[in-house]
């Protein structure tokens, strides 16, 4: 059971690298078709947009029906609560195997925000021929129509709603671990943590539990993003996926980077307690 479980988490680590990895190859398709918009007819460059972003929400959705199907195999999904492939800050803003939704509607209204901020400041410099649409992302989120706004504020209660319904569910799953029987089992056994077939049966009850919560997770996850792509129009839509994927992608490095530095910073800690002693 042991070499399964390391067989299936190394599977789902490959999943999660080959995912990371196609992210990065979207971003350079996503940025070539926003910086096309001139040299391209509105009709044909929207054609161009919505076909791309179909296919990265179909890759979103593709990667969650291998994640679901990994995590019901031998009863391995608690591996996507604490991921061993994340930094510890990734898994410390980890909800349910991944980001909240609603985090995405955070993005938006952070984009429309500051590229608000970027069109005020460029407005001088528009006469040398600033294009609010330009290959960096532009400013197409702050051209929200008062109804897509409108829209985007009464799905991401929606979506809130939902997400406090799941975590509801993690909390009750989580209180199970100090119920019967595994409580009792615990109490009662003479040695700490022995082998106990009550236990077993209980944890892989769990196991699936987790397992179903993190499907439906992820299909919340996809969904949302879908819905609010529907609202944006296609160059927003494009604008909107491309800073989620740098965001996503700059996490994980930056989780990375704090614990090189955490490192470091132990090491320098033990050298100085042996300069002391030396002294």
């Amino acid at each position: 059971m042991g070499s399964s479980s390391k067989n299936i988490e190394q599977a789902q680590e490959r999943c999660y690298l080959e995912w990371m990895s196609l992210q990065s190859q979207r971003i350079p398709d996503l940025k070539q078709l926003l910086a096309q918009r001139q040299s391209d007819s509105d009709k044909d460059h929207d054609k161009k947009l919505r076909e791309l972003t179909e296919m990265i929400i179909g890759d979103f959705k593709d990667y969650a029906g291998k994640r679901s199907n990994l995590a019901h195999r031998h009863r391995c999904s608690s591996n996507y609560y604490a991921p061993s492939w994340n930094t510890p800050l990734e898994n410390a803003l980890i909800w349910m195997g991944g980001c909240r939704p609603s985090s995405f509607f955070r993005l938006v209204y952070a984009l429309c925000g500051s590229q608000t901020e970027i069109r005020v400041t460029q407005f001088l410099p528009n006469i040398d021929g600033y294009d609010s649409s330009g290959g960096g992302g532009g400013a197409s989120l702050s051209d929200l129509s008062a109804e897509q706004l409108a829209k985007i504020n009464v799905l991401h209660v929606k979506i809130i709603d939902e997400e406090e319904k799941m975590t509801k569910k993690i909390s009750s799953l989580q209180e199970d671990a100090a119920d019967i029987p595994i409580a009792t089992v615990a109490y009662e056994m003479e040695h700490v943590g022995e082998h106990n077939m009550v236990v077993d049966q209980a944890l892989d009850k769990q196991e699936e539990a987790m397992a179903r919560l993190l499907t439906e997770a992820d299909t919340l996850r996809v969904d949302t993003l879908a819905k609010i792509v529907e609202i944006l129009s296609p160059l927003q839509a494009a604008d909107f996926l491309l800073a989620g994927k740098k965001l996503h992608l700059s996490m994980h490095e930056w989780g990375t980077m704090r614990d090189r530095r955490r490192r470091d910073c132990m090491v320098d800690a033990e050298a100085d307690a042996r300069g002391e002693e030396v002294k």
